[in-house]
């Protein structure tokens, strides 16, 4: 049988709460008194003293319930110390204890949650780094052994794999400075047109067979940091081309908005992103086809995905989006009247307010 009787949980303030509890201690007091005298025609003191000790153990029972939420926070807090899992919080009580074990079990998910995210990404970067370092060893044994001769040709596939290992490195670095906020932002006038062409441009000399369309304005002017605002389109562009099979079309299309927003959508032309997995495509390490929600790869340029990249690339170009005060989210193909449009593939929208 359990002693934790809360009949007192719909009561949503504590103060009334103990009012109620104080009230409730006196009442049964004063009846089983009442009763002893003039029923049971007890001794005064006995039948006081009976009273008193009933009227304690009402108190203790619903003062018990009212604390119950206390408790289990405490043993939850101590398991959280211990590095385990938290137990169970009952949070039916709606006074202000209620809404501290509301918060309470929401914190501990969360850091359960963070806990096994930060589990998932030391996997993730253990597995990243374990392919080019183990094609390193393989190559060089190789060479040592003198079962490959030391030509250009081997030494060009020991920089591919130093590169590679280079960008995962560049990629986590920068990722670990976004989330520990040391990276300022060095706004200044920027010509939108000219940095995408740029950027383009290299992107043809990687893939020269896809076609990158820019759609902008060349008067467009934007007081951004250029290098971050250079680092989310490489990002996008490099994620589009990648996606696009030969010889299809990548159009980068911005403008300003009426409220003096830039506004830039990259569109490809690869098999799209369903609508449950357009927040998941952001998550760090999404470079693998998927089953379920993510049926595409998505991911940064250069590195250790079976296409190149790195699992962080939009990872890092929503968190320069985000340091701007801007948002880079997966919108519908179609898109708005006036921008790029394609009626399949997927379209990723970059927007950032007037600085």
């Amino acid at each position: 049988m359990s002693w934790d009787l809360r009949p007192l949980d719909p009561v949503r303030s504590i103060k009334a709460k103990l009012g109620l509890l104080v009230g409730a201690s006196i009442a049964v007091t004063s009846l089983l008194t009442y009763l002893s005298i003039y029923y049971l025609q007890w001794p005064a003191r006995w039948a006081v003293t009976g009273a008193v000790v009933v009227g304690l153990l009402v108190s203790q029972l619903l003062a018990r319930g009212m604390t119950s939420p206390l408790r289990q926070m405490t043993a939850a807090a101590r398991e959280m110390a211990a590095g385990r899992a938290p137990g169970v919080v009952r949070t039916t009580s709606r006074d202000e204890v209620g809404e501290l074990a509301v918060a309470f079990t929401t914190m501990a998910e969360q850091l359960a949650a963070a806990d096994a995210q930060r589990r998932e990404l030391l996997a993730n970067v253990a597995h990243e780094l374990r392919t080019p370092v183990a094609a390193l060893r393989a190559q060089a044994e190789n060479l040592v052994d003198g079962v490959q001769p030391a030509d250009s040709a081997a030494l060009g596939e020991l920089l591919g794999q130093v590169e590679r290992l280079g960008v995962l490195v560049d990629d986590l670095l920068g990722l670990a400075r976004a989330e520990a906020g040391v990276v300022p932002l060095e706004r200044e006038p920027t010509r939108v047109r000219r940095l995408v062409e740029d950027v383009a441009a290299e992107a043809r000399t990687v893939r020269t067979d896809r076609v990158v369309e820019v759609d902008i304005d060349p008067s467009l002017v934007a007081h951004v940091d250029p290098q971050r605002l250079r680092q989310i389109i490489a990002n996008l562009v490099d994620n589009a081309t990648r996606h696009t099979p030969p010889g299809g079309v990548v159009r980068v299309a911005g403008g300003v908005e009426p409220d003096g927003s830039l506004v830039l959508d990259v569109a490809d032309e690869g098999p799209g992103i369903p609508e449950a997995a357009r927040t998941a495509v952001f998550e760090r390490f999404r470079h693998g086809a998927v089953t379920g929600p993510l049926p595409r790869i998505v991911d940064g340029p250069g590195g250790a995905s079976p296409t190149g990249g790195t699992g962080l690339g939009l990872a890092i170009a929503r968190w320069a989006a985000t340091l701007h005060g801007g948002t880079l989210e997966v919108v519908p193909p179609e898109g708005p009247p006036g921008a790029a449009t394609t009626h399949h593939g997927a379209r990723l929208r970059l927007s950032l307010p007037p600085a």
